[in-house]
Protein backbone atom coordinates (compact mmCIF):
# COMPACT_ATOMS: atom_id res chain seq x y z
CA UNK A 1 0.00 0.00 0.00
CA UNK A 2 2.74 2.46 0.93
CA UNK A 3 4.49 1.67 -2.35
CA UNK A 4 1.45 2.72 -4.37
CA UNK A 5 0.91 5.79 -2.21
CA UNK A 6 4.44 7.13 -2.61
CA UNK A 7 4.60 6.19 -6.29
CA UNK A 8 1.49 8.27 -6.97
CA UNK A 9 2.84 11.23 -4.98
CA UNK A 10 6.12 11.35 -6.92
CA UNK A 11 7.17 14.68 -5.39
CA UNK A 12 6.56 15.44 -1.71
CA UNK A 13 6.62 19.16 -0.88
CA UNK A 14 8.40 19.51 2.47
CA UNK A 15 6.73 22.26 4.49
CA UNK A 16 7.85 24.08 7.64
CA UNK A 17 4.73 25.63 9.17
CA UNK A 18 4.52 29.37 9.82
CA UNK A 19 0.91 29.31 11.01
CA UNK A 20 -2.22 27.29 10.41
CA UNK A 21 -4.08 29.58 7.93
CA UNK A 22 -1.09 29.98 5.61
CA UNK A 23 -0.47 26.23 5.66
CA UNK A 24 -4.06 25.54 4.64
CA UNK A 25 -3.78 28.07 1.80
CA UNK A 26 -0.47 26.54 0.79
CA UNK A 27 -1.95 23.03 0.71
CA UNK A 28 -4.82 24.29 -1.44
CA UNK A 29 -2.38 25.87 -3.90
CA UNK A 30 -0.34 22.67 -4.09
CA UNK A 31 -3.47 20.64 -4.68
CA UNK A 32 -4.59 22.97 -7.47
CA UNK A 33 -1.18 22.39 -9.03
CA UNK A 34 -1.81 18.66 -9.07
CA UNK A 35 0.17 17.59 -6.04
CA UNK A 36 -1.34 14.67 -4.20
CA UNK A 37 0.45 15.01 -0.87
CA UNK A 38 2.05 17.48 1.50
CA UNK A 39 4.69 16.69 4.12
CA UNK A 40 4.25 18.93 7.15
CA UNK A 41 7.34 18.79 9.32
CA UNK A 42 7.20 18.84 13.11
CA UNK A 43 9.65 21.72 13.33
CA UNK A 44 7.36 24.35 14.82
CA UNK A 45 4.75 24.45 17.57
CA UNK A 46 1.95 24.98 15.06
CA UNK A 47 2.75 21.86 13.05
CA UNK A 48 0.30 19.43 14.66
CA UNK A 49 -2.54 21.97 14.52
CA UNK A 50 -1.71 22.60 10.86
CA UNK A 51 -1.80 18.87 10.12
CA UNK A 52 -5.28 18.59 11.62
CA UNK A 53 -6.50 21.71 9.79
CA UNK A 54 -5.21 20.62 6.39
CA UNK A 55 -6.74 17.17 6.82
CA UNK A 56 -10.10 18.77 7.61
CA UNK A 57 -10.07 21.66 5.14
CA UNK A 58 -8.25 20.27 2.11
CA UNK A 59 -9.94 16.95 1.34
CA UNK A 60 -8.24 14.73 -1.18
CA UNK A 61 -4.65 15.62 -0.33
CA UNK A 62 -2.56 13.17 1.66
CA UNK A 63 -1.13 14.84 4.76
CA UNK A 64 2.17 13.27 5.80
CA UNK A 65 4.12 14.19 8.91
CA UNK A 66 7.81 14.90 8.56
CA UNK A 67 10.68 15.21 11.04
CA UNK A 68 9.08 12.55 13.23
CA UNK A 69 12.06 11.87 15.46
CA UNK A 70 10.78 10.26 18.67
CA UNK A 71 8.29 7.62 19.82
CA UNK A 72 6.25 10.40 21.44
CA UNK A 73 5.95 12.16 18.09
CA UNK A 74 4.80 8.88 16.53
CA UNK A 75 1.97 8.85 19.06
CA UNK A 76 1.16 12.50 18.40
CA UNK A 77 0.86 12.17 14.63
CA UNK A 78 -1.21 9.00 14.92
CA UNK A 79 -3.54 10.90 17.26
CA UNK A 80 -3.74 13.67 14.65
CA UNK A 81 -4.97 11.17 12.07
CA UNK A 82 -1.75 10.93 10.07
CA UNK A 83 -1.28 7.79 7.98
CA UNK A 84 2.18 8.47 6.55
CA UNK A 85 5.22 9.79 8.41
CA UNK A 86 8.89 10.31 7.59
CA UNK A 87 11.99 10.90 9.66
CA UNK A 88 15.40 12.39 8.79
CA UNK A 89 17.10 9.58 10.72
CA UNK A 90 16.23 6.65 12.94
CA UNK A 91 16.96 5.20 16.36
CA UNK A 92 16.05 1.73 17.60
CA UNK A 93 13.32 3.21 19.79
CA UNK A 94 11.86 5.17 16.88
CA UNK A 95 11.96 2.20 14.50
CA UNK A 96 10.24 -0.01 17.06
CA UNK A 97 7.55 2.57 17.80
CA UNK A 98 6.86 3.16 14.12
CA UNK A 99 6.78 -0.57 13.36
CA UNK A 100 4.27 -1.15 16.15
CA UNK A 101 2.05 1.78 15.13
CA UNK A 102 -0.62 2.08 12.46
CA UNK A 103 1.61 4.40 10.44
CA UNK A 104 3.16 3.91 7.06
CA UNK A 105 6.64 5.02 8.06
CA UNK A 106 9.71 6.00 6.03
CA UNK A 107 12.84 6.05 8.20
CA UNK A 108 15.72 8.32 7.30
CA UNK A 109 19.14 6.81 6.60
CA UNK A 110 22.57 8.09 5.62
CA UNK A 111 24.44 4.82 5.14
CA UNK A 112 24.06 1.17 4.16
CA UNK A 113 24.48 0.13 7.80
CA UNK A 114 21.63 2.38 8.94
CA UNK A 115 19.47 0.99 6.16
CA UNK A 116 20.26 -2.60 7.18
CA UNK A 117 19.20 -1.77 10.74
CA UNK A 118 15.90 -0.45 9.41
CA UNK A 119 15.48 -3.60 7.33
CA UNK A 120 15.77 -5.66 10.51
CA UNK A 121 12.65 -3.85 11.74
CA UNK A 122 10.80 -4.71 8.55
CA UNK A 123 11.19 -1.50 6.55
CA UNK A 124 12.03 -1.55 2.85
CA UNK A 125 11.48 2.09 1.87
CA UNK A 126 13.85 4.71 3.24
CA UNK A 127 14.38 8.45 3.12
CA UNK A 128 17.93 9.24 2.00
CA UNK A 129 18.80 12.48 3.79
CA UNK A 130 20.54 14.77 3.11
CA UNK A 131 20.63 13.16 -0.32
CA UNK A 132 22.85 15.55 -2.26
CA UNK A 133 25.44 15.87 0.49
CA UNK A 134 25.64 12.09 0.85
CA UNK A 135 26.45 11.53 -2.80
CA UNK A 136 23.04 11.88 -4.38
CA UNK A 137 22.44 9.94 -7.55
CA UNK A 138 25.78 8.13 -7.39
CA UNK A 139 25.04 6.86 -3.88
CA UNK A 140 21.58 5.67 -4.88
CA UNK A 141 23.03 3.82 -7.84
CA UNK A 142 25.62 2.21 -5.59
CA UNK A 143 23.03 1.09 -3.04
CA UNK A 144 20.91 -0.39 -5.83
CA UNK A 145 23.48 -3.12 -6.46
CA UNK A 146 23.53 -4.94 -3.11
CA UNK A 147 19.97 -3.89 -2.19
CA UNK A 148 17.87 -4.30 -5.37
CA UNK A 149 14.56 -4.55 -3.50
CA UNK A 150 14.96 -1.37 -1.44
CA UNK A 151 13.30 1.87 -2.54
CA UNK A 152 14.19 5.42 -1.59
CA UNK A 153 12.70 8.87 -1.14
CA UNK A 154 15.73 11.17 -1.50
CA UNK A 155 15.36 14.55 0.17
CA UNK A 156 17.82 17.37 0.76
CA UNK A 157 19.42 19.36 -2.01
CA UNK A 158 16.86 18.49 -4.67
CA UNK A 159 15.76 21.33 -6.93
CA UNK A 160 14.02 21.97 -10.28
CA UNK A 161 17.27 21.23 -12.13
CA UNK A 162 18.04 17.81 -10.65
CA UNK A 163 14.94 16.15 -9.21
CA UNK A 164 13.98 14.52 -12.51
CA UNK A 165 17.33 12.75 -12.55
CA UNK A 166 16.53 11.26 -9.15
CA UNK A 167 13.04 10.18 -10.20
CA UNK A 168 14.51 8.41 -13.24
CA UNK A 169 16.41 5.96 -11.01
CA UNK A 170 14.70 2.56 -10.67
CA UNK A 171 15.13 2.48 -6.89
CA UNK A 172 13.63 5.94 -6.30
CA UNK A 173 9.92 5.73 -5.55
CA UNK A 174 9.44 9.47 -4.92
CA UNK A 175 11.45 12.47 -3.83
CA UNK A 176 11.09 15.35 -1.41
CA UNK A 177 11.76 19.01 -2.02
CA UNK A 178 10.97 22.49 -0.79
CA UNK A 179 11.59 24.69 -3.81
CA UNK A 180 7.86 25.00 -4.56
CA UNK A 181 7.14 25.95 -0.92
CA UNK A 182 10.10 28.26 -0.28
CA UNK A 183 9.66 30.66 2.62
CA UNK A 184 9.54 33.88 0.50
CA UNK A 185 6.70 32.42 -1.56
CA UNK A 186 4.66 31.50 1.51
CA UNK A 187 5.44 34.67 3.46
CA UNK A 188 4.28 36.82 0.54
CA UNK A 189 1.24 34.61 -0.12
CA UNK A 190 2.26 33.92 -3.70
CA UNK A 191 -0.22 31.08 -4.05
CA UNK A 192 -0.45 31.36 -7.83
CA UNK A 193 3.31 31.00 -8.17
CA UNK A 194 3.27 28.01 -5.84
CA UNK A 195 0.53 26.44 -7.93
CA UNK A 196 2.60 26.88 -11.09
CA UNK A 197 5.69 25.37 -9.45
CA UNK A 198 3.64 22.43 -8.19
CA UNK A 199 2.23 21.81 -11.64
CA UNK A 200 5.68 21.91 -13.19
CA UNK A 201 7.03 19.49 -10.59
CA UNK A 202 4.23 16.99 -11.18
CA UNK A 203 4.74 17.16 -14.94
CA UNK A 204 8.03 15.26 -14.60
Amino acid sequence: MIDQTLQSCRVLPVVTVRDVPSTVALAQALQRGGMRAIEITLRTEAALDAIVAVREQVPGILVAAGTVNTPKQVEQVVAAGVELALSPGATDDLLAAARDSALDFVPGIASASEMMRGMEYGFDIFKLFPARDLGGINMLKSLGGPFPDIRFCPTGGLNPENYRDYLALPNVICCGGSWMVASPLVENERWDDIEVLAREAMAA
